[in-house]
């Protein structure tokens, strides 16, 4: 969007007004306005992917994706309401017992955008019966540790290596429950592929999933970012 382009047009959401600029999404114009939409594959480097349905909203009382729906005048969007938290709880209780997520053990715990949601939204126990997948840990790289257990197949990685850094290092193959992530080289390896430590793909994972190592602790457990401030007041720019 051009810093020069007025915003002059309005929608609402929860029954507040907000501008938005043209090719705005509704994701998009609410985190600008500091309001919180619960999302976990939408990142604002890249474009709108559509693919964990937590941003679902009710647009004119129908369903829809707040990342991959466009703004436009008129529109009443609802987000903040029992319906919506309730199936935005359902689906995180999913995420995590179709992966192996333990975050008291996990080195991400505190910056991790999983936990933080959850937090957010109120869970407080896994519900479903946990699924314990058998996920490899793949360790080769010198620099980087990709952790299958954490995946939760947002694709920002994808994204990022092929659209940032011009590599293709990842991609997502298999179908359904089998559906996992892929390293682009002959051998599925890390260490065969040309990442980088520097690689914006190396820190775009929102949960443990890529992690550098050597680094996991430099920051303290209760001084990290979701340990300071919820994601809502972070969105909401509540923050130092």
């Amino acid at each position: 969007m051009s810093q020069t382009t007025p915003m002059t047009e309005r929608f609402t959401l929860d029954g507040q007004e907000l501008l938005f600029a043209p090719g705005d999404s509704i994701l998009q114009a609410a985190s600008r306005a500091g309001r919180y939409i619960p999302h976990l594959c939408w990142h604002p480097e890249f474009s709108a992917h559509g693919s964990c349905r937590l941003c679902t909203v009710k647009v004119h009382g129908h369903a829809s994706a707040a990342c991959t729906t466009h703004a436009a005048p008129g529109l009443e969007v609802e987000s903040n309401t029992e319906e919506l938290n309730a199936h935005r709880l359902t689906l995180l209780q999913m995420l995590f017992i179709e992966g192996n997520h333990f975050c008291p053990s996990c080195e991400k715990s505190g910056n991790c955008l999983l936990q933080a949601t959850a937090y957010e939204i109120g869970m407080v126990g896994p519900h479903f019966e946990e699924l314990y997948p058998d996920r490899p840990v793949d360790a080769s790289h010198p620099y980087i540790l990709l952790d299958l257990n954490r995946c939760i197949l947002c694709e920002l990685c994808v994204r990022a290596s092929r659209d940032v850094d011009g590599k293709n290092v990842f991609a997502i193959g298999g179908q359904g429950i089998a559906t996992h992530l892929l390293v682009n080289s002959a051998s599925g390896r890390l260490i065969d592929t040309d990442m980088a430590l520097a690689d914006r793909a190396a820190g775009i994972c929102p949960v443990g999933a890529i992690l550098p190592k050597r680094q996991g602790f430099m920051i303290p457990i209760g001084q990290r970012r979701f340990d300071k401030y919820s994601v809502s007041e972070l969105v909401r720019g509540e923050k130092e």
